[in-house]
């Protein structure tokens, strides 16, 4: 399993911020390559993005975990029967937010974000075997999907943050 994360603290309340990331229809705004969110219902939704190619392409998720009380939220892909079960095993992000104490006596709330994706890769691609890119070369790319993985979650995440920075005018 590959685990990426990233932090940041935000200058905006923390149920400012919990209304944005516990809702599935604000993804857009903030959410790397989510052009729109459908059938958000029973605690799943679909995100539609689009790669860097333009290619659409649909993902659905499910909330594993809603804790409005501790601000924690948790969703898991929906791998079965789709073309991303060639690839994960399980994907999961974790959203947890926590207010901060406001610097030198400020008014200003203040919002310690920290994203979490956990992935793991199918035995395939993990040893190297899948047939694709990541297998060029055989054994020398070796665990390199696990690397890959987590390069792009590291990626993912960072814009992530700055798309909340962005939208809470803090940017």
């Amino acid at each position: 399993m590959t685990t990426s994360q990233a932090s940041a603290a935000i200058d905006a309340g923390v149920e400012e911020l919990w209304s944005v990331v516990s809702d599935p229809h604000h993804l857009p705004r903030w959410w790397p390559r989510v052009e729109r969110v459908e059938d958000v219902a029973d605690g799943a939704f679909t995100e539609v993005m689009r790669t860097g190619k333009g290619k659409v392409v649909r993902a659905d998720f499910k909330i594993v975990r809603l804790d409005e009380h501790s601000h924690v939220i948790a969703w898991e892909q929906q791998l079965k029967d789709t073309p991303f079960q060639n690839l994960l095993r399980s994907a999961e992000t974790e959203i947890r937010l926590a207010a901060l104490p406001a610097a030198g006596g400020d008014d200003v709330a203040v919002t310690e974000v920290t994203l979490q994706l956990h992935q793991t890769l199918t035995e395939s691609v993990s040893r190297g075997r899948y047939k694709s890119w990541l297998s060029i070369g055989g054994s020398a790319f070796r665990g390199f999907g696990n690397h890959m993985m987590q390069r792009a979650g590291n990626d993912t995440l960072a814009q992530a943050i700055t798309g909340l920075q962005r939208i809470s005018g803090r940017a």
